[in-house]
């Protein structure tokens, strides 16, 4: 953009992951309201926490009440809001932070700039569940709403949820416990053994 200057550090990144002992990285949780993602991703949280590793948690509900307050549900509010979190997990990612972020993001073009933007260190975790599951959980009482047509461009009801293609991480959230999900994703992360 004409006359703003990207101003470089002296402190890189990896000057950053040393100081923290740690490898930076963003978790992209994907997945259907009601499938997990948050759950699962609070708790992941808890485990890097005790780990003594450093996070920043992104979700989406939270988002929504700050940073992306001023958008709704089209399909090009959903694109801006997702453009908004991608670049601020990159923000977190080049200084050092293990960053989860828990969304919906229903599209895959979507998914594919984040990936584009982090680089080799995004690490998409589809957190798959049947939707039949997803209503009968309904903890926010969304799906009932969508159904009685109070809500419009609900994801899975009357919007499309695009399954990614090759996610590093797939838990089926409907099958095992949310501790094996995190370890599942732990072990990915660091091996069998669980740790840095």
């Amino acid at each position: 953009m004409k006359d703003i200057v990207w101003h470089s550090a002296k402190i890189s990144k990896e000057n950053k992951e040393t100081l923290l002992n740690q490898k930076a990285c963003v978790l992209w949780f994907t997945g259907l309201s009601g499938s997990g993602k948050s759950t699962i991703a609070v708790e992941l949280e808890k485990n890097f926490y005790e780990k003594g590793k450093y996070t920043v948690m992104l979700d989406g509900d939270n988002i929504r009440h700050s940073l992306c307050s001023d958008l709704g549900f089209s399909v090009e509010d959903r694109q801006e809001n997702l453009r908004r979190i991608r670049e601020t997990a990159k923000l977190f990612y080049e200084n050092g932070a293990i960053t989860i972020v828990s969304f919906i993001s229903p599209f895959k073009q979507d998914r594919e700039l984040a990936r584009n933007l982090i680089g080799k260190d995004f690490i998409e975790i589809f957190i798959e569940c049947k939707i039949e599951i997803c209503e009968k959980r309904d903890p926010k009482g969304l799906y009932k709403k969508a159904r009685a047509g109070e809500i419009k461009g609900f994801t899975g009801i009357d919007q499309e949820y695009e399954k990614p293609d090759k996610p590093e991480i797939t838990i089926n959230s409907d099958k095992i416990t949310v501790e094996e999900a995190v370890n599942k994703i732990i072990g990915y992360l660091y091996g069998s053994s669980g740790s840095n």
